[in-house]
């Protein structure tokens, strides 16, 4: 019988082992970055074409290769870091496995040109399918010039699976950032389509942090340094009001190397407890530096992902060293309270206390409780007490002087909860707020529940769904447009998703680079809110960004939806009230809100009565 096993032709294997180093554009962005760090490169340009689908350049001012290193550095394996296994434990480099041009020059056509300080001439070689088409001699300036064209060109089907240039361009993005927040005494730059995204000057890792994520965040971040024997870390997290409910603003870095850990990520999040909302996730960019020997790197083929000998100490470390900068910076819990611009108008503001005045208060029974022995604690027990109602309503209810009532009946408190319970008592089928988030409302067999805001989540999706299957919905022009600036990847998020915004209400156009214009929004949005709605729909959209069952169009309108749902606290009319009742069974689905959660709950009569004990 024939042998049936033969080796792979180089081409194949290197396409094949490229699908595990080059998953997409950002994959090569990421690769070629730290390529040019590692050249000792102080000047780093980054150009893109179509997403990096046509064109991924990148240009530095390093030290360059001779002709010989120019062609090896295509080869599977060829590296310059590691010369015996032990070199492997003790890596500092960025790049040290040999494959990143290899897997480039395999699904790519390539271009480079490169020259070394010294050389008169440069070396200029073309790549396509792994197979070198010409080098040769050419004139280029000091450093290395690498081009990748026509990404996939070779593996149609491969590139099929690309996402729209928006989505591809936003992993450029963030490769780029982790890259550049790592290296701040290095200037990059990164142009898009002729146009210029980033132009990030060399300086210290505060300015590049501001510089990226955005002035606003100048005054907002707490410095975190602390240095032992074993490890050091420093970098900075954000003010407990700088957080978010996506993870977008986090950053760990290793010996420079950008990482992703949940376990890290844990540490910071618990140091943060009690001082952010349970579902939401602080800013920061913290530096960990230790012995390589105590790390392993190479797990992994994006590097991204790496082992610790010890996580425990590392866990512990990050957890302290937070904890202290917050505390060493007075950062504490704080309570906004929204006062009431009628409050400055009341007499006790606006007229002087007279001696009068001050007599007729002592004599009052909170003054006196307040200041008798000087002590706050000591509680009149007199009949005329204004605390005799809170006795009402936890302890022995007083009873009404009407002897017809019988004595089982308690003489209501519902003006101590809620005044609206009155309204109720004269229409049981009014509907009541409870907590000023949740709506009661008496139905046939007993009555519902409803969730204020996951009903009228469930109300608004629907609506939006039918704007973008049936008829766009109406815009209210806004009598003075606002011009919206965002980050570059905001930015790209927005543009992608215009057409559906302008069918769900929303009038924007783009203004300049990363800028738009608001001229208007839906008709439900309050004017002067159109900047926080653009802003709160982005957080949720990426929020949403996890959820791979769902298409961008979906995952676009459970983000309005979300974002311009009534909020717990928010107080409702009767009219208001019956509106989301009426409005959610109308619903297709009224039951449970777009992400799962029920709207409703609804209480049977005959439970009631049995909870009760009625008839035993």
């Amino acid at each position: 019988m024939a042998d049936i096993i033969n080796l792979l032709p180089d081409n194949l294997a290197n396409q094949i082992a490229a699908g595990e180093v080059i998953q997409r554009p950002a994959s090569a962005v990421k690769e070629l970055l730290e390529n040019a760090v590692d050249a000792g490169a102080t000047e780093i340009q980054l150009f893109i074409k179509d997403a990096g689908k046509e064109l991924v350049q990148v240009i530095d001012n390093g030290s360059g290769m001779s002709d010989t290193d120019a062609r090896m550095c295509f080869e599977r394996h060829a590296t310059s870091k590691i010369r015996s296994i032990d070199d492997l434990f003790h890596i500092r480099t960025m790049g040290f496995r040999g494959e990143a041009l290899a897997s480039i020059a395999a699904v790519s056509q390539v271009e480079l040109k490169t020259r070394r300080d010294g050389d008169e001439l440069g070396s200029f070689i073309e790549i396509d399918n792994s197979v070198i088409k010409k080098q040769e001699p050419c004139q280029t300036a000091l450093g290395t010039s690498i081009a990748m064209k026509n990404l996939f060109f070779n593996v149609p089907a491969r590139r099929n699976f690309l996402k729209s240039n928006a989505a591809e361009m936003r992993h450029i993005v963030d490769e780029f950032i982790r890259v550049a927040l790592a290296f701040p005494h290095l200037q990059f730059s990164l142009n898009s389509n002729g146009q210029q995204m980033f132009h990030l000057e060399k300086g210290s890792l505060k300015q590049r942090v501001v510089n990226i994520l955005g002035q606003h965040y100048n005054s907002k971040l707490v410095t975190v340094k602390e240095t032992t024997d074993y490890m050091n870390i420093h970098g900075f997290v954000g003010k407990p009001e700088t957080s978010k409910k996506t993870r977008g603003d986090q950053f760990f870095f290793v010996n420079n190397r950008f990482i992703k850990s949940s376990y890290l990520n844990h540490a910071v999040m618990n140091a943060f407890s009690e001082m952010i909302p349970t579902d939401s996730y602080p800013l920061y960019v913290l530096f960990i530096d230790l012995d390589p020997a105590h790390v392993d790197i190479n797990v992994h083929p994006t590097k991204q992902e790496i082992k610790f000998d010890d996580e425990r100490i590392l866990y512990a470390f990050v957890q302290s060293a937070i904890k202290h900068a917050l505390a060493q910076f007075s950062v504490t819990p704080a309570l906004d309270f929204d006062l009431d611009p009628g409050i400055q108008q009341l007499d006790a503001l606006t007229q002087p206390f007279t001696e009068q005045k001050k007599n007729q208060s002592a004599n009052t029974s909170i003054y006196k409780t307040f200041t008798h022995a000087n002590q706050a604690h000591v509680i009149d027990k007199s009949s005329n007490s204004n605390l005799l109602h809170w006795k009402e309503l936890y302890g022995e209810p007083s009873r009404p002087d009407n002897d017809n009532v019988p004595p089982e009946t308690p003489l209501s408190t519902a003006s101590l909860i809620d005044e609206r319970w009155q309204e109720a008592a004269t229409d049981h089928k009014v509907p009541v707020q409870v907590h000023q988030q949740f709506i009661l409302s008496q139905i046939k067999s007993g009555f519902i529940l409803i969730d204020q805001r996951a009903a009228h989540e469930r109300i608004l999706y629907e609506r939006y769904q039918k704007a973008l299957a049936e008829k766009p919905m109406a815009t209210q022009q806004s009598l003075f447009p606002q011009t919206l600036e965002l980050l570059p990847a905001d930015a790209l998020i927005i543009s992608e998703m215009l057409p559906d915004l302008q069918a769900l209400g929303y009038d924007l156009e783009p203004f300049g680079q990363h800028t738009f214009v608001v001229r208007g929004t839906p008709a439900d949005i309050q004017t002067g809110n159109e900047q926080a709605s653009i802003e709160g729909l982005l957080e949720q959209f990426k929020h949403y960004s996890n959820e791979l069952k769902l298409n961008r169009r979906e995952r676009l309108v459970r983000s309005i939806a979300r974002n311009n749902a009534i909020p717990p606290g928010k107080v409702l009319g009767t009219r208001e009230m019956q509106n989301i009742i009426d409005e959610l069974f109308a619903c297709s689905t009224p039951n449970v809100s777009p992400g799962g959660r029920f709207t409703f709950i609804s209480f049977k009569l005959n439970d009631l009565e049995k909870m009760f004990e009625r008839g035993m």
